[in-house]
């Protein structure tokens, strides 16, 4: 089981975490929410809780919970910029379905 950063994702935590001053990487999650079932949660990952994988791709450990890795196996982070919008993106293969808004899925 695994989860890849782009570079310019990696790049884009990277500066983020050296403005912050601290942190071991990002930790990307699931959570229940939305109209599809399920949403990305990022937050900086300060120190690894048990069970904890750990993945580093371009310099920047990415940190998934084990629940959470099981719905995002092979996922792509990227980081994308359109017009003035710019925010992370996923290509996960396990998504079998997505609301409207793009902001919840299902598996």
């Amino acid at each position: 089981m695994a989860i890849s950063i782009t570079e310019t994702a990696a790049g884009h935590v990277a500066r983020q975490l050296a403005d912050r001053g601290r942190g071991l990487g990002i930790r990307v999650g699931i959570t229940t929410t939305g109209c599809s079932g399920m949403a990305y949660v990022l937050e900086y990952a300060d120190q690894l809780e048990e069970g904890d994988q750990v993945f580093e791709a371009h310099g920047v450990k990415i940190v998934v919970d084990p629940k959470s890795l099981v719905y995002i196996d092979g996922t792509e982070m990227d980081f994308v910029k359109q017009g003035l919008n710019e925010g992370f993106e996923f290509r996960n293969p396990n998504v079998k379905g997505e609301c409207g808004c793009g902001e919840s899925f299902s598996v």
